[in-house]
């Protein structure tokens, strides 16, 4: 008998109501890559780490199956409280979240050097992008009290992501 064991995360599917803000999110903010998506007969995208063989992590679906009994799209992650990705470049992801006009808050997590950005998505999933501090350049996370990541704070303004450009 073979062992039966989990080998990692394969993908995450996010429902949007908003496909285009969403794939210029992954892409032009986070900087992941649009690969080939099977025609499943409604929209959608995926989107994979940019190295190369990257798998797709994230799947987007627009339409279709995305949509609830009321015909739209949910907001939020649910009973799922965010989503962590492994990151390096942290200075480079705080420039890209001013550039585009972003919110986000920042975190050292007690007792290791993993720091942390915390964005939402324009469908309101929150991101944790995780770094190993050690490994980085630049000034540290900003613990000041506007900066600061608290647990269960949520700080999502859909209005900015209307911002982001192509």
């Amino acid at each position: 008998m073979t062992a039966a064991m989990v080998h990692g995360l394969f993908h995450v599917a996010i429902k949007t109501a908003d496909l285009d803000a969403t794939r210029r999110f992954y892409t032009g903010v986070l900087g992941l890559l649009e690969v080939v998506r099977p025609d499943f007969g409604y929209p959608g995208a995926w989107l994979a780490c940019p190295q190369p063989g990257g798998a797709a992590i994230i799947h987007i679906y627009a339409g279709g199956p995305a949509l609830g009994a009321d015909g739209r799209a949910p907001l939020g992650s649910a009973a799922i409280d965010h989503l962590s990705l492994s990151c390096s470049g942290y200075a480079g992801f705080r420039a890209r979240f001013i550039a585009h006009g972003l919110d986000w808050r920042e975190f050292v997590v007690p007792g290791t050097a993993l720091w942390q950005l915390f964005v939402y998505d324009p469908s309101g999933v929150q991101l944790e992008l995780t770094f190993n501090g050690d490994a980085e350049t630049g000034p540290p996370p900003d613990l000041s009290a506007a900066r600061r990541y608290v647990a269960g704070a949520g700080f999502f303004d859909p209005s900015t992501y209307s911002l982001i450009q192509p």
